[in-house]
């Protein structure tokens, strides 16, 4: 796996949207020519009012790389920094994480279509719905869905779809379950 499998930037505007999805029929999915399946492990650091950071373990075919990405913004447009770290550096800015928000481990399936590349994100909490995400070069640019994959709408927009925000509500759920034991 070399940096430009992954899209790795230094700083630019980053154009995106995002779909919450039908969960995929994973036969179908795993049959799609050209498809990269990537286990992440993604964790929020402290950040700004402005700006998020997090870094992410990304791990295909057993080799890993370790990635941190600032961004700034919201919708469809962000400014988006991204750099490889080492394995050191990674564990290092570990000690920086949030613990507002719990790591979020998914299985990233990237599906080349019709000259676009999706990325669909597959997390182990949820078994009927998945989040789909396209980059695009811009605003207008039209978005051809694969047949297989079926769109519910979407959450380019909405907070609650974010990586962030599922964080958060991962350790809401830890809460709660914990007070209803004790």
């Amino acid at each position: 796996m070399n940096e430009n499998s992954i899209h790795l930037n230094t700083t630019g505007v980053e154009i995106e949207r995002k779909y919450l999805i039908a969960y995929p029929d994973l036969s179908w999915l795993e049959r799609q020519p050209g498809l990269r399946k990537i286990e992440i492990v993604q964790t929020y650091l402290f950040g700004t009012e402005n700006q998020s950071r997090r870094v992410r373990q990304w791990t295909e075919n057993g080799e890993s790389l370790y990635i941190e990405t600032r961004k700034s913004g919201k919708g469809i447009r962000r400014t988006e920094t991204e750099r490889q770290l080492t394995e050191a550096e990674y564990q290092s800015a570990l000690e920086d994480a949030d613990p507002e928000r719990r790591p979020i481990v998914k299985t990233r399936c990237i599906l080349p279509y019709d000259g676009q590349s999706f990325e669909i994100d597959l997390y182990p909490f949820w078994t009927r719905q998945a989040v789909m995400e396209i980059e695009l070069e811009s605003e207008d640019q039209p978005v051809r869905f694969p047949d297989g994959i079926r769109v519910l709408r979407e959450v380019t927009d909405d907070p609650n779809y974010t990586n962030s925000s599922l964080a958060r509500q991962l350790i809401a759920e830890d809460t709660e379950v914990g007070r209803h034991k004790a």
